[in-house]
């Protein structure tokens, strides 16, 4: 695997924007995976992520959707998720960012989100027609965005049952409709709360966000899954 860097790519309108960039020891024809990250922003932890995707052979790109800026505590994430555009940031950074990862050798390309990036995923896999695979880490937006028959490309989905940020009753509405659209996808319910899959959760010390490993785990051995099984590499970790 090589050491992550900082890379540009070009938004479909053409601005270019940054974005953590690491691949696995042969990138050659590596399929590609954007990682979107959650509220907090382009840090350690979302960067760790790409670097778990890298492991399993694919291409990981973290467009930097706050363009260079960090959250540290609630406060401050709630304030720059509100001044996100998140119709842009899917159908421009995430785009592009697909689009960067197609051009430059990976020959399928996902996106995966968590939280806020899980909601940018759904929106993306509706707005983005290149995207070959997605997956959502309990993150929904209002469902009268969600034009499921335009989804295209199977999705993997992961919620927590106790999750107050992203409610399950969400996340069901979004199952009937992906069900009613016939979108391949699997949907997968855990008995945690929201960031379950976020080891760094718990030093927020707020009482919605709860790091479960068993649940990450789990979630994660089905994430590889459906990566192999629908963005197939010979460079499997």
């Amino acid at each position: 695997m090589s050491k992550g860097k900082t890379i540009q790519f070009k938004r479909p309108d053409g601005t270019a924007v940054g974005g953590y960039l690491i691949e696995p020891a042969s990138a050659h024809n590596a399929p590609g995976l954007v990682v979107v990250q959650e509220w907090w922003g382009l840090n350690d932890q979302i960067k760790g992520v790409a670097e778990r995707v890298a492991q399993q052979g694919y291409r990981a790109l973290v467009p930097d959707l706050y363009r260079g800026k960090l959250a540290l505590k609630e406060h401050e994430a709630k304030h720059l998720m509100t001044g996100l555009n998140f119709a842009d940031a899917a159908s421009q950074d995430i785009r592009g960012a697909i689009q960067y990862l197609k051009s430059s050798g990976s020959p399928k390309a996902g996106v995966m989100g968590y939280c806020m990036g899980g909601a940018l995923t759904v929106l993306s896999l509706v707005n983005v027609p290149e995207i070959d695979a997605g997956i959502v880490w309990y993150g929904c937006p209002p469902l009268e965005y969600v034009d499921a028959g335009k989804i295209k490309a199977p999705v993997m989905l992961h919620w927590g049952i106790h999750d107050t940020a992203f409610p399950i009753q969400q996340a069901d509405g979004l199952e009937r409709k992906l069900r009613a659209a016939k979108v391949r996808f699997e949907f997968h319910r855990y008995d945690a709360k929201h960031a379950f899959a976020n080891e760094t959760a718990d030093a927020q010390g707020l009482s919605y966000l709860k790091y479960d490993p068993e649940a990450a785990s789990l979630a994660w051995q089905r994430t590889v899954g459906f990566l192999k099984a629908n963005l197939p590499t010979s460079a499997a970790a």
